[in-house]
């Protein structure tokens, strides 16, 4: 069987999920991955054998989605000639974690295709929403990368084809241990914005890690650090408890590890307000935003008590799913065609 996963690159959780899926996959079948995303700056393990541009979201610094600068850096032509450079017709599968490219390729070409993605989750009614949906974003949702066949995973099965979260092997395999510091990870705010917001509380030890930072400083309470996988995993392994954006995966790990959880959703992301909705039905502490929240963040560091998961998602057991379920597609197909004759 030939396969192409296609992958969204401008998010952390699409390529952590390829790192614990591609390696069962390929022991059943010949895979080709493919990468969009302009703003991508992961990478995976082995050949990536299409890159292409894509659909990205901009941030602005300040906790928020960049609206202008993300409709400016869309490329309509480019993204339908991206569609039309693939022959997804050699391929008896195609995977797309929200990435756009090979699913519409996928769907033109009559290829199949699964979704394989926490955005799937919310082709169910039954997945926690904000109280004021949003039209546009559910519209979006749907048709941004869309298949027939859908698998998505979210903090709790809330349909029959959601799974729970599929937490990567860097994170089960860390030694967890409870030191009296903070790790931060909100990519959408600028560090020295965060730099401003948390110094104040001079009883906390900060980690905070930014894209944004070329090179560690310390700063009073305050640590400030580059991007680095190992040192974040240090951090998040020993920390008292983590603030992070309301992704899905980061939230997750944090569940898992049992380090208290404060969420603080990117404004204008709907996704993540979906996630808010989850999070606060599961008793963790969310935040609209940073500013003029001191009592609020001073309540959660006084609190000690974590949100945790009920299960996680098996990478094999997903895997023979997908390629059952591929298997018995194929077979009623041909059914259907003998009976046509």
């Amino acid at each position: 069987m030939n396969i192409l996963y296609g992958i969204q690159g401008t998010g952390q959780g699409h390529i952590s999920r390829a790192r614990e899926i591609l390696p069962e996959l390929q022991k059943h079948a010949s895979v080709d991955v493919m990468v969009s995303g302009h703003t991508n700056k992961l990478s995976i393990d082995g050949d990536i054998k299409y890159q292409k541009y894509g659909v990205s979201l901009s941030y602005d610094n300040n906790g928020g989605i960049a609206v202008l600068d993300t409709l400016r850096d869309f490329r309509p032509i480019r993204f339908i000639n991206d569609v039309q450079s693939i022959s997804v017709t050699d391929y008896d599968l195609v995977i797309s974690d929200y990435e756009p490219v090979s699913a519409w390729s996928a769907k033109l070409e009559g290829v199949p295709a699964v979704g394989l993605s926490h955005q799937a989750a919310f082709l169910s009614s039954q997945t926690p929403r904000p109280l004021q949906k949003s039209l546009i974003a559910e519209t979006l949702l749907k048709h941004f990368a869309p298949t027939v066949n859908t698998l998505g995973f979210h903090f709790r099965r809330y349909d029959d084809f959601i799974e729970p979260p599929l937490i990567r092997s860097a994170i089960r395999e860390l030694q967890v241990n409870k030191s009296t510091h903070i790790t931060v990870y909100l990519p959408a705010y600028h560090h020295q914005v965060l730099q401003e917001v948390f110094t104040p509380f001079r009883h906390v030890d900060w980690h905070i890690f930014s894209p944004h930072c070329n090179q560690y400083y310390q700063d009073k309470n305050v640590s400030i650090h580059p991007i680095s996988h190992q040192q974040f995993l240090d951090s998040f392994a020993s920390c008292e408890g983590i603030i992070c954006n309301a992704g899905f995966e980061t939230c997750s790990e944090a569940m898992y590890l049992g380090k208290k959880l404060l969420a603080v959703p990117i404004r204008n992301q709907y996704e993540q307000e979906c996630n808010v909705a989850a999070l606060k039905q599961l008793g963790a502490t969310t935040l609209p935003g940073l500013t003029q929240q001191q009592d609020k963040l001073e309540k959660w560091l006084e609190q000690n008590e974590p949100v945790t998961l009920n299960e996680i998602a098996d990478p094999a057991t997903i895997v023979e799913d997908i390629l059952s379920q591929t298997r018995e597609s194929a077979v009623f197909s041909e059914k259907t065609a003998e009976a046509q004759l």
